[in-house]
């Protein structure tokens, strides 16, 4: 039975914690406010992107997506999986279940390239054969387009690169995904967008083959912005549940100190009373 002397010790150790995550839960609550607006920042390009893609399509010839998506079969040209973590925990199960998502990418094609970006799923991996070819952790806590967008130059020569990260669905729900970088997919036409009577120059082919590369990238710098909310928003869940938890046992050492407590001054009490009798 712990003494009245540990159980003020585990209040105040419960107390100090209680500080602590309630300052990560706002912390990471505005964190995520400013990502989830990064993503609606974004939405607009994205939107007038694909739009103009989905009216410049039909007038483009059919080689020309052929063209696009087999410059990437090139001889000896391996498959590459981006996996994207965070770089720090406390953060419920984030990271593992990003980690787990990446392991069962990386069984379903053998001798594939990882390239991880964020400080966690680098230290998972590395024990498990595949070191960082570079340090890309500074992306996991801070998305750049730039640097996604260098990534996905260097990433350009390989056959097929799968992006793996956590989905932000809700403050939540997060769930990871996998999706192809390119694909035929990203040449399929909207014929609620299309407008042919647009007059392009040079030529429509030529706007593909310039447009198509910041498709990519804007794909992956999306990604990178959709595994950062999703982070603050797990930690957010994350620190609640242990503030609601720190709460909940504050209570019960605080009943149990009290309950120790009144059974000492009732026992002096007794013991004063004997000594007279």
């Amino acid at each position: 039975m712990p003494t009245l002397k540990e159980i003020k010790g585990r209040i105040a150790s419960v107390r100090s914690t209680l500080k602590i995550t309630s300052a990560m839960k706002l912390v990471s609550s505005a964190k995520l406010r400013k990502a989830q607006n990064a993503i609606e920042a974004m939405r607009p390009y994205r939107e007038k992107l694909a739009g103009i893609l989905a009216a410049v399509m039909p007038s483009v010839p059919g080689d020309v997506a052929l063209e696009l998506l087999s410059a990437r079969q090139q001889a000896g040209a391996k498959v590459l999986v981006i996996a994207i973590s965070s770089n720090s925990s406390l953060c419920g199960g984030f990271n593992s279940a990003v980690i787990a998502k990446t392991a069962e990418v990386l069984a379903a094609n053998p001798g594939a390239d990882l390239w991880p970006v964020g400080r966690k799923i680098a230290d998972a991996f590395k024990k498990a054969g595949y070191p960082a070819a570079a340090d890309r952790s500074v992306l996991a806590e801070h998305p750049s387009y730039d640097a996604a967008a260098d990534m996905v130059e260097q990433a350009m020569s390989y056959s097929a690169v799968y992006l793996v990260y956590n989905h932000f669905v809700s403050t939540s729900l997060q769930v990871p995904v996998c999706e192809p970088l390119y694909s035929a997919d990203d040449f399929k036409v909207d014929e609620d967008a299309l407008t042919p009577d647009i007059i392009i120059e040079p030529s429509p082919a030529e706007l593909i083959r310039s447009l198509y590369p910041k498709v990519l990238k804007l794909k992956a710098y999306t990604a990178l912005l959709d595994s950062n909310a999703a982070e603050h928003a797990a930690r957010t869940v994350a620190m609640q549940t242990a503030t609601d938890n720190g709460e909940n046992l504050l209570q019960e050492l605080t009943l149990q100190y009290n309950k120790g407590r009144q059974q000492k001054i009732t026992s002096e009490i007794l013991d004063l009373a004997g000594a007279q009798a």
